[in-house]
């Protein structure tokens, strides 16, 4: 049985420095995370390493992690405006987010 109030799930999107490309995720751990995003393995292929996407736009809390990934991947199935308009509803300047978690 899950202990109520230890569930802590984030869909969340990053962006580059430019902010040319948008990535979706999700996690139980935000914080560590983003840590994994900025400091990729040597050589690694991530989506996130690639196009380095480390800063953060926009996040969601959720408490099921069920919830969490249908969100996710309704988020990833959207066009960039779509997303765009998301993002600009909680950070409509997109500021980087990284320091306020």
């Amino acid at each position: 049985m899950k202990t109520l109030g230890t569930h802590n799930y984030c869909v969340y999107i990053l962006t580059n420095k430019s902010k040319t490309v948008l990535y979706t995720g999700v996690t139980n751990n935000l914080k560590n995370r983003l840590h994994f995003h900025n400091n990729p393995e040597p050589f690694s292929k991530a989506f996130t390493t690639r196009y380095k996407c480390y800063y953060l736009l926009y996040y969601e809390h959720f408490l099921e992690i069920e919830d969490a990934i249908k969100r996710e991947k309704e988020i990833k199935g959207w066009s960039r405006n779509k997303k765009e308009t998301l993002i600009c509803s909680i950070n409509p300047e997109w500021k980087f987010l990284n320091d306020d978690i």
